[in-house]
């Protein structure tokens, strides 16, 4: 799977991409990555990428003609997205990084800045836009870099035991249930007696009672989601 990161700052990204297990991936090829400056496809001697917008306003706005430049210098893989970070996007939850790791063979991400991009960029360039919450950033690598590692960890390979995947957070539409390991007690707080049974059916059965309860009282807007798919289900 093919990544490109249309930003500003391609430095970044040096540390994030050697690190962890996202290191590891793209060390074993199980994806790569490509930085483009967009400054690189400037045609001023300032290298110039903003611009005040037309009609006023505070602050300033990405040029088209180096960004457009940036996105048709990379080569097209068959099934591709161009994707713009933006706060106006819709939402970055789980089932998109499933789909983009299913479904795609290139994604190309936008990293913007100051106070956005062209319009036309949006209208002509990019094919989706993305968020990654309700707040606003000082650049979007910091989302980029977000998705790119949502996307690649849920890639085969990446996670060294994939069955796990199944059961974290967002999964199955629930928050996680607690876990915990040695010591049994630690200042005097036990490991929930039902864990150390060794009654895999029983703990089964807690781990769920524990997903429904923690989603109901910290996430309700999740709980009515899952309630409405699970209409058979007890609460």
């Amino acid at each position: 799977m093919r990544f490109d990161l249309i930003t500003l700052f391609p430095e970044f990204f040096t540390s994030p991409l050697q690190s962890g297990l996202l290191g590891k991936a793209l060390a074993r090829q199980i994806a790569q990555v490509y930085l483009t400056n967009p400054r690189d496809f400037t045609q001023d001697k300032h290298r110039r990428v903003d611009d005040e917008p037309y009609g006023g306003g505070v602050g300033m706005l990405l040029k088209p003609e180096p960004l457009f430049a940036a996105v048709e210098s990379l080569p097209i893989l068959p099934r591709r997205e161009v994707i713009l970070m933006s706060p106006q996007g819709e939402p970055l939850k789980q089932p998109i990084l499933q789909d983009l790791a299913q479904n795609y063979d290139q994604l190309l991400l936008i990293c913007g800045h100051y106070e956005g991009v062209d319009e036309r960029v949006r209208q002509h360039l990019v094919t989706r836009e993305i968020s990654l919450g309700d707040f606003v950033l000082t650049c979007g690598e910091i989302p980029a870099l977000a998705l790119l590692n949502g996307v690649i960890r849920l890639r085969p390979g990446t996670v060294g035991k994939e069955a796990s995947l199944k059961f974290e957070s967002f999964e199955q539409g629930l928050l996680d249930y607690p876990q915990y390991t040695r010591p049994p007690v630690f200042r005097g707080w036990e490991v929930p007696e039902v864990l150390r049974s060794g009654n895999h059916a029983h703990i089964e059965t807690w781990q769920k009672e524990q997903q429904q309860q923690r989603t109901r009282d910290r996430r309700p807007d999740l709980w009515d989601a899952w309630q409405q798919a699970h209409p058979d289900s007890s609460d």
